[in-house]
């Protein structure tokens, strides 16, 4: 769809790109997501409006990575569901196994469901990630601003 707001994102390109280099590298791909209205996950792993995703073709069903949307299924505590994210909700993609990965700048709620007037530049690498693993799938504490520019910073914890 040319005429839609997020034609011109490089966001899903990116995100693809990312999630197959993971692949490809033996890592799993796990992603950062703002979580809103437009959001459907399981809504008692959300925290602080975030939840962090494993990605893997292992522990999804159906992964799609679209231009608009990540469509896939998933085992949360046994029980199956659906998950849709626009693209403009994900935060960061990254490598659990290294936390190399990159963030995704992200407006207040009302402007991510926009595409920004003029795309701000993407911070490759993300250096750590804060996660926590549960029996039957992944939860995490989401990335934080903690550097003097606001831009979310990802810490490890082992």
């Amino acid at each position: 769809m040319l005429n839609s707001p997020d034609a011109s994102s490089t966001r899903p390109y990116l995100l693809r790109a990312m999630h197959e280099w993971c692949t490809d590298s033996g890592f799993t791909p796990y992603a950062a997501i703002f979580v809103d209205e437009t959001v459907q996950v399981p809504m008692e792993y959300v925290k602080n409006n975030e939840i962090v995703l494993n990605l893997g073709y292992d522990a999804t069903a159906g992964l799609t990575l679209g231009n608009e949307f990540i469509e896939f299924k998933a085992r949360f505590g046994g029980v199956p569901r659906e998950i849709i994210i626009p693209i403009n909700r994900v935060m960061a993609i990254y490598a659990k196994e290294n936390g190399q990965g990159m963030s995704f700048p992200m407006g207040t709620s009302s402007e991510a469901m926009t595409a920004p007037k003029k795309m701000p530049p993407v911070r490759p690498a993300l250096s750590a990630v804060e996660t926590l693993h549960t029996k039957d799938g992944p939860e995490a504490d989401p990335p934080t601003p903690t550097t003097p520019s606001g831009r979310p910073a990802l810490k490890r914890v082992k």
